[in-house]
């Protein structure tokens, strides 16, 4: 479990493929540079909103096995060295929620439609999965690229807006989105069980 507050802002070292079996095509191998310390083998990590197991630690960084089930709702497969990711170790009991509660699961991929100033804060429209759709409300929360973020405005059908404060734009990957970006995006657990529950009365 995650809150979305993004702790830091690593870099894709290196990425590799790992052979599967048979003719199933296998996964990926991602080694991560971050500046964590006392981060251990098995710990969840969130890599872009993406909850992904440290296999291996290296200094100033660690490795992690993105299987295919999860490039097929990633964008990881994508990937290439030199990658910037945000980075976020998994909560602790007792830690502040400043976020929201985020399961790095990600739900599918956004497209950014539309990114406009507003004052001191970034407007950005994206076209996001139905879904997601579904389990959104205005004033909600939605986690893009791993960061915990609220839901502006609903402009038109099947598209979320959120704005983007002067320091999520410095510590996190947003600062440089653009038109055309492809982004991570995880729907509001609550929205999920909500439409769940309604669905199974029917």
């Amino acid at each position: 479990m995650f809150t979305g507050i993004v702790s830091a802002v690593g870099r894709v070292e290196s990425v590799s493929p790992n052979g599967g079996s048979g003719t199933r095509e296998g996964g990926r191998v991602l080694r991560i540079r971050a500046p964590y310390r006392g981060l251990k083998k098995g710990e969840s990590v969130a890599v872009n909103g993406a909850c992904l197991t440290v296999e291996k630690l290296a200094k100033g960084g660690f490795t992690v096995h993105a299987v295919q089930t999860t490039l097929g709702r990633t964008l990881i497969g994508e990937w290439r060295t030199g990658q910037a990711v945000n980075l976020e170790r998994a909560l602790r009991a007792g830690d502040r929620l400043g976020g929201h509660f985020v399961e790095g699961h990600v739900d599918g991929v956004g497209t950014v439609e539309q990114v406009a100033e507003s004052g001191d804060a970034l407007l950005v429209d994206i076209r996001v999965p139905r879904e997601v759709e579904e389990t959104t409300v205005l004033h909600g929360a939605i986690t893009v690229d791993g960061v915990s973020l609220t839901v502006n405005a609903l402009p038109s059908p099947g598209v979320v807006q959120v704005s983007l404060v002067p320091f999520t734009r410095e510590h996190t990957t947003l600062g440089r989105i653009a038109v055309g970006d492809r982004v991570h995006i995880e729907a509001d657990v609550l929205g999920k069980y909500v439409r769940q529950l309604c669905r199974s009365a029917q």
